[in-house]
């Protein structure tokens, strides 16, 4: 028989192997965007054949004085934004993206559009949104190359559809029923468990973590003048990165708990902790590639160093035996019930 010791051995064998994998397919994802990143950066900056072009352009006629008065403007990033130009244009009206005219709206504006088609189903794509998050699983990189095409269209890379918000909640509702199986919870705290998935867990937490990145991005990783991040994209990359952990730990966790997690072996606690341990890094990669595929960003390398800091924790865990999807369920469960949980005042 295989000791714990051995386990434990084995498993930090197999944690080390697998970061060192993770980082690495992370590298070298992350140098092959940068290079194509910078060669469209390039591409947009150069001039095009007709119009005015961006750099400096002299007649032999040109007097030695006109030339010195001559004050260069360096090229822009290409895309534009509400009140921004766009390397194609000098002037303020509506700057040209490509082939297409860019629609220029209020951030109000675009929130108010938002909420109207969030009550007319018939205007929501849900066959595009279920195609989003069967991608989210397989491959996610994909699902950015859309709101690429969106700021080229709709001048925000934010979604203008809420189909994926809509189909998310109701994950949530369906998912929440695996863990009220899982826990026994009664109705009431069905209901409860799930307005905290929502509310708390997913629309509270995410706004959180889209504030800060909105922050971070737009003080320290812009390289461009004319066009900076959008809140609204931020919390998209939330929901996107939510997505994943949603499957791992309101599905799998609650379908495994009874036989295989809760347990005191060491199995049982590396198992559970594996699972939050790949929803973690699943977070954090979609994260990242989020923000990479912003062309007005760069250093978005950054993002995946809390990978390591994931991983030390999850080897601490194993080696002091902590179950987390034993706690998670726990504080799941009390904060549905909390009456089941207080403490009992004998009178005397």
């Amino acid at each position: 028989m295989i000791s714990d010791v051995q386990l434990g051995i084995c498993a930090n064998i197999l944690g080390i192997a697998m970061l060192m994998l993770v980082v690495l397919f992370h590298y070298l994802s992350a140098n092959q965007k940068n290079k194509t990143d910078q060669i469209i950066y390039v591409m947009s900056s150069q001039p095009r054949a007709t119009g005015v072009q961006p750099g400096p352009s002299f007649s032999p006629t040109t007097s030695p004085i006109s030339q010195r008065n001559f004050r260069y403007e360096p090229a822009r990033s290409g895309y534009t934004s509400p009140g921004g130009y766009s390397t194609y244009s000098t002037s303020t009206t509506a700057d040209r993206v490509g082939c297409l005219t860019a629609v220029r709206m209020s951030a109000f504006a675009k929130l108010s559009r938002f909420t109207r088609r969030l009550v007319h189903i018939r205007q929501m794509d849900f066959e595009f949104a279920l195609w989003q998050m069967l991608y989210l699983l397989i491959q996610p990189s994909k699902v950015y190359k859309n709101f690429i095409y969106r700021k080229r269209t709709k001048d925000q890379f934010a979604r203008d559809d809420p189909a994926f918000l809509v189909l998310l909640s109701l994950s949530l509702l369906f998912s929440s029923i695996f863990y009220a199986y899982a826990l026994g919870l009664s109705k009431t705290g069905f209901f409860t468990f799930f307005l905290w998935s929502v509310f708390v867990d997913c629309i509270a937490v995410g706004v959180v973590i889209a504030t800060i990145l909105w922050w971070v991005s737009n003080r320290f990783l812009r390289k461009v003048r004319d066009q900076d991040v959008e809140w609204g994209y931020c919390f998209d990359v939330h929901l996107n990165a939510f997505f994943p952990m949603l499957i791992l730990l309101h599905v799998i966790v609650p379908i495994l708990y009874p036989t295989l997690i809760d347990s005191p072996s060491f199995l049982s606690v590396f198992l559970g902790n594996t699972f939050w341990f790949l929803a973690a890094c699943y977070y954090v990669y979609i994260t990242f590639l989020g923000y990479t595929a912003l062309p007005i960003l760069h250093k978005t390398q950054y993002f995946l160093y809390p990978i390591s800091f994931i991983f030390m924790f999850f080897v601490a865990t194993l080696t002091a035996g902590w179950n987390i999807s034993k706690t998670a369920l726990y504080f799941y469960h009390s904060r549905a019930e909390p009456h089941k949980f207080a403490p009992q005042h004998n009178g005397l």
